[in-house]
């Protein structure tokens, strides 16, 4: 999947500029003026993807339509300029800009994780802010017994995970707002500014055993039940609820 490769910058935008200059060039015998424009439009958008960061994101998508005014080859209409902010919203809804960009979880991230929280076959597990489903094929890969479910805000990325892990249930929902008291673990791939509000809704709604895990990020004043140190160097961290800032274990 597009995300999973690693590219130096600017070689993601140079990649999708050019990608998308073919597919323009391309449509010009064949299509409309206006699927000329929005195809090559939509693979810039994909390929936002590769953008570690928002503003990095933003240049590769807009930049097609950008250097197609630019250089003059087609007269754009006044509505050409939405195209590429439509799309963006499409895959980046604004209500989950301040979560997690959309950054893979590597497949072998947790491979350790069922040594250290143990679940029981068919036991339920959450992904929150599942993406396309990284997240998702590491838990199976740790856990070949449960019921996996994904929930993703933007429908996009929704329906392209669902594509990814048709063994999971993968819905669209706002993961703040989603009911996690049915779940006996948690997943996040967040931001560190999201670990305090993540750890609140957790304690408040997932039942005393039930573990919550976090890639990369700690939850600020509380020791982890354990820690794993994850191929390539990352942290994995899991806490048990209740949650303790008084009492932990190392791993």
């Amino acid at each position: 999947m597009l995300p999973n490769l690693r590219l130096p910058w600017p070689l993601p935008a140079l990649m999708a500029w050019a990608g998308s200059w073919l597919v323009f060039v391309a449509l010009q015998p064949v299509a409309s003026s206006f699927w000329a424009l929005v195809l090559p439009c939509l693979l810039g958008t994909v390929a936002s993807l590769w953008g570690k960061t928002w503003w990095r994101r933003g240049l590769i998508a807009a930049g097609f339509p950008l250097s197609l005014a630019l250089t003059g080859v087609a007269t754009l209409p006044a509505w050409a300029w939405l195209v590429p902010l439509a799309l963006l919203l499409l895959v980046y809804p604004l209500n989950a800009w301040r979560d997690a960009p959309v950054f893979p979880t590597p497949r072998h991230a947790l491979q350790a994780l069922a040594v250290q929280a143990p679940l029981p076959s068919g036991a339920r597990v959450l992904d929150a802010g599942c993406g396309l489903g990284d997240g998702l094929l590491a838990l199976r890969h740790a856990y070949p017994d449960v019921a996996l479910e994904g929930i993703e805000w933007s429908w996009p990325l929704r329906a392209a995970c669902a594509l990814r892990c048709p063994w999971a249930r993968v819905r669209r929902a706002d993961m703040w707002k989603a009911d996690w008291s049915t779940y006996q673990m948690v997943y996040l791939f967040q931001r560190p500014e999201s670990m305090a509000r993540a750890a609140a809704k957790a304690q408040a709604e997932l039942a005393a055993g039930a573990w919550l895990v976090s890639l990369e990020f700690a939850v600020p004043g509380v020791l982890p039940f354990a820690q794993l140190r994850a191929p390539g160097g990352r942290v994995v961290w899991i806490y048990r609820m209740p949650l303790s800032s008084q009492s932990g274990r190392g791993g």
